[in-house]
């Protein structure tokens, strides 16, 4: 990619990322190319749709909480570990208001843009999942899928105003939940 190609990519990603926090997944396109200063046709260019821009958007996110449950795989214990990693990917996911939906929707899509960084990350959480269980820290009648989704609604309670007070206390209950001492 040449180099204002990629310094105009760079832009569009960091003013998307900007709308997107402001306004959720589901923020106007057009909003955000008028505010990065270009038409609808150079961000869809660049990003041919929603998800494109959101995996685009999010990779660098998806690799870091990857890169961070094998880091807690080998420098924790399991049950911290995974209460640790669960703790971020949760607090991640609040980032963007509405991305959870996407990506539970992503995981059964193998046509998605956000298929394989959601199935890459819900694998991480699985084996973090999977070493508590082997060494009984966490329950065993749940999975890497239950995993994602206990994220996906913990998320969706910090997006919740009235509701959002309470999402770490919420969190406590759920992960001691999880975990079976």
């Amino acid at each position: 990619m040449r180099a204002d190609a990629r310094k105009n990519r760079d832009h569009l990603l960091a003013v998307a990322g900007t709308v997107i926090a402001e306004q959720g997944v589901d923020a106007s396109l057009r909003d955000i190319a008028r505010r990065a200063g270009v038409g609808l046709a150079t961000l869809l260019r660049h990003f041919p749709t929603r998800e494109a821009l959101l995996e685009a958007l999010l990779h660098t996110s998806f690799d870091e909480m990857t890169a961070k449950a094998d880091e807690l795989e080998t420098s924790s214990s399991p049950e911290d570990a995974l209460v640790s990693w669960l703790r971020d990917c949760v607090a991640w996911t609040t980032e963007y208001r509405g991305v959870t939906v996407l990506m539970a929707a992503a995981i059964e899509d193998t046509e998605s843009a956000l298929h394989a960084s959601c199935v890459t990350l819900r694998a991480a959480g699985t084996r973090l999942l999977t070493r508590a269980q082997a060494v009984g820290m966490a329950r065993t009648d749940i999975d890497g899928t239950d995993l994602f989704a206990l994220i996906a609604a913990l998320a969706w309670l910090g997006d919740q105003p009235s509701l959002a007070p309470r999402a770490d206390h919420l969190f406590d209950v759920v992960a001691s939940a999880i975990l079976t001492k």
